[in-house]
This record gives structure tokens, C-alpha cells and sequence, in this order.
């Protein structure tokens, strides 16, 4: 973080300082995991209903904190009492912008969603990173706390500032662009995630549009050209406008879309005004294309030259965990962790993957519980299952009783040939993974937070046969 002092932050944020000298410079990490704080940091505690991590701050200032954000004084600690340290930390945060945009050369890059955000995130930041110091989302850290903590982590020295935003609610993404307002905003889809908390798709895009209204008229908003939807939100935004797809009038478009070894994918790359480019994606998934193109867009609107980012996109590796990751077991058994999240849409897309990558090899989907969808949540589910045995997955394996009706949407598939069983648990499922594995086998992981990783780690695991 920039360098500021215990009675500038306590100003700015509406707070008292207590216990502590006004001139107090932070200048390091700024945690609400006091075991990760270092020199220098400020230790922000919340007072949840089952630990008090107020209790934790004089560990914090003992390992090198300058003091603590808190809701109550801290005895013996320099302590910045609020009433509010969420809403705190996000007064603190939009003061660290507007302090580095006053210096100079600051471009706040937010991203949204249904599906992709986090990969496109990724993507883009280490396009920049190419350019100029970089900082972005670690993860899907995008709420109320994980984006004024990623803003935080800029200095003065960073150039772009790449944030993923989700949302909940209508007002959701109001209220993280007032903590960071973008320069350039990018929607990467709307489909029917947290349809439980939105009521219909229609709801959806209203809210994944508020990041381009955020957007002033020096702005850019990167929009899917392949999503209607999305394309919509043109009219919701006076900044300038590019359409990034395979649609013809994209500004950044490809063509040629071909499928390369292990579910990677090709294609020409068209820039309006530069010479094209020829991609050979590092990212599995024909997905991942749509992805790209974002992320190119704005990549060459930040002035990387076409070159570069064909070459940047052919290989940058190391996404975020759990997302569209392939590797292989000494078994010779091929395993996707795409593990981290999922929904409809990206259930379909790692399907697709699966396809991709097995070839003719045995194809086999261990799919959990797919939460937020509300009322679509049983037919949520049955279509995954469709999908997957008209896809022509040979072993479909639903993890819990919650996940139940996708076997029950791959049975109304009469043209199916593959077979199915739901487990009760993940344990239940790494002990048929175990017995049923063989080599050459291609094994996908995906369903909502957690339901799955417990597979993923077990296949990681040197021990999984044992």
C-alpha cells in the first residue's frame, strides 16, 4: 500500500484513533489474516459470532503491524475504531486510487460475469504485466472485502489495477466501482448464475451492466460481442465501446477456430487496424477463445502490440486454482481440475473441455452440486446431464443427492450409451475413482465451491492407489 499515517487513515475512513501515535506510518500489508501480516502492515479485524479477531491484534503489532482497524480499541495497540471496518477498508481503498490516479498513470481494469471472470481476469493481467507493474484479484477474492483488500496491495509503482467484480444483488457492483471506479470495464456473459439471488436473467444483466455505467466518457467498456445481452449494454454507457467475439463486427474477433492437442484451441486473431495474428492458446477449453479476445481488447487498447499479445496469449500459464487445469497422473490417467465454482454455463464448457482433451480415450465426469440457481435449480441440473450424454461422456458420477438430477437429465437422453451413479459423498467417490480407474482414462472435476476438491486433491495425491 502507499505510505500513510494511523491519524491519515483514521480521517479518512471517519475513525478515532486510540492508543497509538497519529504519525504512525503503514507502509506494508494491509491483512485481515493476522498471520499474514508483515512490517509495516495495518491488521483489520471483524468481530464475527464465533472468534473476535480483535483478540489477535496485539499478536499482529508483535509480528510488525503499525496497528489494527477495528470496531473497539484494542488495549495496548494502536487501534483505528469505526463502526463499520468493511465499510472502512473500502473508504481506505478508494483514497489509495484517487492518491495514485492523482499521481499519475493509474488504469483500473474491473471485470464481470456469470462465468469466465476469473479466467479473463487472469488473462488480462498478465498481458499488462508485459507492459507495466500490475496488480490484480488474487483468486475470486471479488466481493465487498476481497476487492478494497486487492486495492490495497497497489503502490506507487503500479500501473494497472485489474479487479474482478461479482455481484449478488442489483447495487452490488455500484458499490464495489465506488471503491475502485474503472477506466475500463469488461463483461464477459450473463447466464444463470445466482439466479437465486437475482429471481431471472433479466435481473442479472441489469446488475452486470452497472459496471459499464460506471464508466465515464474518457472510458472503455469491452463487451462479448456473442452475448446479446451483453452486446445491450452498449446503450448503458457514454465511454467508447468494443465488441470482442467471433461476431463479424467485432473489433477484436477470431476466425479459424480449430482444436489443438489437449483441448487447447487455435485461431487467427483480427485487431481492427493491425496486421492479424496467428493463436495457439495455452488454456484448455473452447471457451477459453472468448476469454482471450476479451483480454486482447483490452491489452491493445493498453498499446501492446498484436505480436505481443499473440504471443502472451500461446503462453501464459498459471491461472487461479482449480480452474481448467490438466494434468496427468503416473498412471497414465489424464485429470482436469476445473474444480473451483460452477454453473450451468460453465458446467457445459468443461463438458466440452472433457470431449477435447479425451479424444477417443474413456471419458469420465465427477460433477457436484451446482448452488445459487433458485428456482432453475433442479432444471439447472438435468440439462447438465443432458449435455453430458449427448456429449457422449462414458462414466457420469453425481456427487451427493443434491447433484442427483443430472443423472436424471443424461437418462432422458435415450441415444445415450454410457452409465451413471450418484455417491453420497466426495470420500464415496474417490473410493470409486479408485477402483474403476484405468489407464488412459480422462477424469473431469467440477461443481460449486468445494463440492469437488476433495477428488481433485485425492487424485493429486502420490497415494491415491494405495
Amino acid at each position: 500500500m502507499i505510505a500513510l499515517t494511523l491519524g491519515e487513515i483514521a480521517a479518512i475512513v471517519g475513525g478515532e484513533l486510540v492508543g497509538g501515535a497519529a504519525d504512525a506510518v503503514v507502509d506494508g500489508p494491509v491483512e485481515y489474516d493476522n498471520r499474514k501480516i508483515g512490517p509495516g502492515g495495518l491488521f483489520v479485524a471483524f468481530a464475527g459470532a464465533k472468534v473476535d479477531a480483535h483478540d489477535f491484534g496485539p499478536k499482529a503489532v508483535a509480528d510488525g503491524a503499525t496497528g489494527v482497524l477495528g470496531s473497539r480499541a484494542v488495549d495496548g495497540v494502536p487501534t483505528v475504531v469505526v463502526d463499520d471496518p468493511r465499510h472502512a477498508l473500502g473508504l481506505l481503498a478508494r483514497a489509495v486510487v484517487d492518491r495514485l490516479h492523482e499521481a499519475g498513470g493509474l488504469t483500473v481494469v474491473a471485470l464481470t460475469g456469470s462465468s469466465g471472470k476469473t479466467s479473463t481476469k487472469d488473462l488480462v493481467a498478465k498481458l499488462l504485466a508485459r507492459k507495466a507493474p500490475t496488480v490484480a484479484t488474487p483468486g475470486s477474492e471479488n466481493n465487498e472485502l476481497g476487492t478494497p483488500y486487492t486495492v490495497l496491495k497497489a503502490d506507487a509503482d503500479t500501473r494497472y489495477l485489474v479487479l474482478e467484480m461479482g455481484a449478488r444483488g442489483i447495487g452490488h457492483l455500484r458499490y464495489l466501482c465506488e471503491i475502485a471506479p474503472p477506466d475500463i470495464s469488461v463483461v464477459t456473459n450473463v447466464g444463470v448464475a445466482h439466479m437465486g439471488e437475482f429471481g431471472s436473467v433479466e435481473g442479472i444483466a441489469q446488475a452486470k451492466g452497472e459496471l459499464v455505467e460506471a464508466l465515464g466518457p474518457s472510458g472503455l467498456a469491452v463487451l462479448n460481442a456473442d452475448d446479446e445481452r451483453v452486446r445491450a449494454m452498449a446503450a448503458r454507457t457514454t465511454a467508447q465501446v468494443r465488441l470482442a467475439g467471433e461476431a463479424a463486427d467485432a473489433e477484436v474477433r477470431a476466425t479459424g477456430v480449430e482444436p489443438l492437442e489437449r483441448g487447447r484451441y487455435g485461431f487467427t486473431l483480427h485487431i481492427a487496424g493491425a496486421p492479424d495474428q496467428a493463436v495457439s492458446l495455452a488454456m484448455a477449453g473452447r471457451h477459453a477463445v472468448s476469454n482471450a479476445l476479451l483480454a486482447a481488447a483490452v491489452a491493445s487498447f493498453a498499446g501492446l502490440e498484436p505480436t505481443e499479445i499473440a504471443a502472451g496469449l500461446g503462453d501464459l500459464e498459471g491461472l487461479s486454482d482449480r480452474r481448467m487445469d490438466v494434468f496427468d497422473r503416473a498412471d497414465d490417467v489424464t485429470v482436469i481440475d476445473d474444480s473451483y465454482n460452477a454453473n450451468p454455463a460453465s458446467m457445459a464448457a468443461a463438458l466440452h473441455a472433457l470431449v477435447a482433451v479425451a479424444g477417443g480415450r474413456r471419458k469420465i465426469a465427477v460433477l457436484g452440486f451446482m448452488a445459487e440457481l433458485g428456482a432453475y435449480e433442479r432444471a439447472g441440473h438435468e440439462e447438465v446431464g443432458r449435455l453430458a450424454a449427448e456429449l457422449g461422456i462414458d462414466r457420469l458420477v453425481a456427487v451427493s443427492e443434491q447433484a442427483a438430477p443430472i443423472l436424471d437429465g443424461a437418462a432422458a437422453v435415450a441415444s445415450w450409451g454410457g452409465d451413471s451413479v450418484l455417491v453420497t459423498d466426495q470420500e464415496a467417490a474417490v473410493a470409486l475413482l479408485r477402483a474403476e480407474l484405468r489407464p488412459r482414462d480422462v477424469v473431469l472435476c467440477k461443481g460449486s465451491r468445494y463440492r469437488t476438491w476433495a477428488v481433485v486433491d485425492a487424485l493429486r495425491s502420490e497415494d491415491f492407489r494405495k
